[in-house]
């Protein structure tokens, strides 16, 4: 089975030196908004990027009951628009990463990803997400055991430095040792959260470390980035492969799109006519099992840098429907 990875790597456009990656972000990256992100950011052919879900428990989908992972299985909701696409899970039990990745495979998936990075204290009191990142064998077995039930999908991999300090020089290694096809690294450790600025000479370091143990597995940077352009000179400075973009999405579903692209006209009307955009899939894809309430935090970002902004967002947050954003939007807006 090919290896969409490698793919990225050896057919970059003309004029690119690297892909880029979206950041799995909980309770913002949804299928929703995915779907958005596709539509607007490959308008005119802009930078080729890969795409992640939010992390999905393997736990949940191998034991909760037909209800609960059917609300899980609303996660892995994807369209072609979207691919590459890889499926993110979190565990700390290797038979549920199997057959969780199994069901990857099934769905149709282009590759798995494996989180060992999440500081959530629920997900950490499991042993997964960050915690694996203390027992390097176990992160081992688990991704071996995501290779077992990909049947051949690449299986990568997204960390940290280390969890109260930084380890990389004894964690890459051993996760290298299981042959991921990519791994992310978060340029700060778990104790670090996003208090301090991504160390971004550590993604440099650990492409030193990929290199010296001639390891083929592609080293991707995460942290901190503004834009493609911040990317491309990260990457440029430290030889990563690629890079992962999060924040820089909110708000902003024209991230990877080609600047010269008529799309990228980001005016106040393009952007609250997304917002309205976005809102509406949301209902329509995730509305009867997600709280509107998740919608505030995009209305926080597509809302701002205007004249009555604020008086805006302030009706905004009230709102429980997309027909209210609407019809506020067209009430409250017109340009000064």
């Amino acid at each position: 089975m090919k290896n969409f990875w490698t793919e990225m790597k050896e057919t970059l456009p003309a004029g690119r030196q690297a892909f880029f990656a979206l950041a799995p972000l909980a309770n913002v990256t949804d299928a929703a908004f995915r779907r958005l992100i596709a539509k607007y950011s490959k308008a005119g052919g802009g930078a080729p990027y890969v795409t992640y879900t939010e992390f999905v428990s393997a736990d949940g989908l191998c034991r909760a009951g037909e209800e609960g992972r059917q609300k899980l299985m609303r996660d892995l909701l994807f369209t072609e628009a979207e691919r590459p696409i890889v499926a993110q899970f979190f565990t700390a039990t290797p038979e549920y990463m199997e057959r969780a990745a199994a069901l990857a495979q099934e769905l149709g998936f282009d590759g798995v990803d494996i989180n060992m990075g999440c500081p959530d204290k629920t997900i950490e009191k499991q042993g997964a997400g960050a915690k694996l990142m203390l027992n390097s064998s176990l992160a081992v077995h688990i991704v071996e055991a995501a290779k077992r039930g990909a049947k051949g999908l690449p299986i990568s991999v997204k960390t940290r430095l280390g969890y109260n300090k930084d380890i990389l020089d004894e964690w890459l290694p051993a996760l290298l040792a299981a042959q991921p096809a990519a791994i992310t690294i978060h340029a700060r450790t778990r104790k670090e959260m996003s208090k301090v600025p991504a160390r971004w000479e550590r993604v440099k370091r650990a492409v030193e470390i990929r290199n010296e143990l001639k390891s083929e597995t592609l080293i991707i940077g995460n942290g901190d980035l503004k834009d493609v352009e911040d990317a491309e000179q990260k990457i440029k400075e430290t030889g990563a492969d690629g890079a992962m973009l999060g924040r820089a999405v909110f708000g902003n579903p024209w991230l990877f799109a080609d600047a010269k692209s008529p799309e990228q006209s980001r005016g106040i009307e393009t952007r609250l006519r997304v917002l309205v955009e976005h809102t509406k899939l949301f209902e329509e894809l995730l509305g009867d099992i997600k709280s509107f309430a998740i919608m505030k935090k995009h209305f926080k970002a597509y809302v701002e840098g205007f004249d009555g902004a604020k008086e805006l967002r302030i009706r905004l947050m009230e709102v429980t429907n997309a027909a209210e954003v609407e019809k506020i939007i067209k009430e409250e807006y017109s340009p000064r």
